[in-house]
């Protein structure tokens, strides 16, 4: 726990920068909603294979920390940096020149369609440096210092949201908002300088800045001497073995995350051939959920690192202990959440959008998804377990399986071809959490898993 609360405290201010997010936009109305939810879900589709990048860098960093073989941590950091960029560099330009070709085929409605080609052109250029920081996040995770993902994670998050109070509202639209909020005083800093608002652009344009302080603040702390001198990471060493496992460890992941995002994005088309009022509900309803995830995703992170630990250790019941007590704890806190999804939405949803259609909506979604919380901290930490231990192949096969041969089929059929629209919808999505999650839960009772070298 020493280990995953500054990880926590990290995920739980990126839940609060994207929650400010969505309530900031929110008040644009449902088109700005449900245009910046598919924005966010396509740029992720791309950026969630730099996850499988920090992954295999955390876990070779982990492994090696274990065996006391300090300098290929910081091997690996350079390995997942030259990943990064390959990867990184013609994505961001890519998606920045060609959003209004891709765009349209997730979205038929006009008005929102022109919004998401706003949104999504300017984002596709945070992509690089999201990578970066990504790879960061995974060494500084791998080596045991997660208090400098903490301070980075969270400055660059309260620079995120303010930077969107400005750029969304302009000048005295922001003024308004901070005067709404009764702390106007923040408001005056912006008066110098006359702008006009952004709309769902200055919400890219806030990521894109926040993204590029985030890769620069995580390469500030290289130059502590106990990680500059510990780990040489200012020696540039080309290690072909170490990449190749790196490679090894991220391809089945990022392709995984690559077909699962895509997958969400689809989920997103489908939802929206429901309705507006519908795509703009679940943008809202899934922002809500990182309140329960993220925290998890912070207590699988450590268990991956520990994980990865003792197996460099040869110390496998230590492993093991650190796997059910993660366990446990993810499932304290998803089941809690949960609770309180079920028990209270409708006094969750109205701070993030007055309309009143997209509130009843979500209020349905929010219980649904509250049900299966318990299920959710099984299979999302049991696949950072498995990763931590080196195996990134058979999560990524089932879940890849699972959302594109069981989910979104049934999605389809349950919402739009037998009728049941929002509710068939997520339903489906409920059932996917709950078999994924049975499917880790086996996978670890094998222990197979113990015997992976990388």
């Amino acid at each position: 726990m020493v280990l995953a609360f500054p990880v926590i405290m990290s995920n739980l201010s990126r839940t609060f920068m994207n929650l400010a997010d969505v309530a900031m936009v929110g008040r644009l109305g449902p088109n700005a909603l449900a245009a910046t939810g598919m924005g966010a879900m396509l740029v992720w589709a791309i950026l969630s294979f730099a996850i499988s990048i920090r992954t295999a860098t955390q876990t070779m960093a982990s492994r090696r920390l274990g065996q006391k073989i300090f300098k290929e941590c910081g091997v690996a950091m350079h390995n997942g940096h030259l990943l990064a960029l390959a990867i990184g560099l013609p994505v961001s330009i890519f998606g920045f020149y060609h959003s209004y070709r891709i765009v349209p085929l997730f979205i038929e409605n006009k008005e929102v369609a022109e919004l998401c080609i706003a949104y999504s052109s300017v984002a596709f250029l945070s992509v690089l440096f999201s990578m970066g920081g990504f790879v960061f996040q995974g060494f500084y995770t791998g080596v045991e210092r997660t208090k400098i993902h903490m301070n980075v994670t969270v400055t660059s998050n309260l620079l995120n949201i303010y930077l969107n109070a400005g750029l969304i509202y302009g000048r005295d639209g922001v003024q308004r908002l901070f005067d709404s909020l009764h702390v106007g005083w923040m408001g005056k800093l912006w008066a110098p300088f006359p702008f006009l608002e952004l709309g769902v652009t200055g919400a890219a344009v806030a990521t894109l800045v926040a993204s590029v302080w985030m890769a620069l603040h995580y390469s500030f702390y290289l130059f502590e001497p106990d990680i500059r001198k510990k780990y040489h990471v200012f020696t540039f060493e080309f290690n072909k073995t170490m990449l190749w496992r790196q490679i090894k460890l991220a391809f089945p992941q990022g392709s995984q995350e690559m077909l699962v995002m895509i997958g969400f994005a689809t989920f997103y088309k489908i939802v929206g051939m429901i309705g507006v009022i519908e795509l703009a509900a679940t943008q809202v309803v899934f922002t809500i959920l990182q309140t329960s995830f993220m925290p998890a995703a912070g207590i699988g992170q450590s268990c991956a690192t520990l994980v990865g630990k003792f197996m460099g250790e040869k110390d496998f019941d230590k492993a093991e202990q650190s796997i059910s007590e993660s366990v446990r704890w993810s499932v304290i806190v998803m089941g809690t959440i949960g609770l309180i999804f079920l028990v209270f939405p409708h006094k969750i949803l109205p701070i993030f959008t007055q309309d009143q259609e997209v509130i009843r909506v979500g209020i349905i979604g929010l219980r649904i998804l509250g049900l299966v919380q318990f299920a959710d901290a099984y299979g999302m930490t049991l696949w950072f377990a498995l990763s931590g231990a080196g195996n990134t192949t058979y999560p990524a096969v089932v879940e890849s399986v699972l959302v594109w041969g069981f989910f979104l089929p049934a999605v389809y059929i349950t919402g739009i071809i037998a009728g049941y629209g929002f509710v068939g919808a997520w339903t489906s999505l409920a059932v996917y959490i709950v078999l994924f999650a049975l499917a880790m839960i086996r996978k670890i009772k094998l222990g197979d898993w113990k015997t992976i070298e990388v």
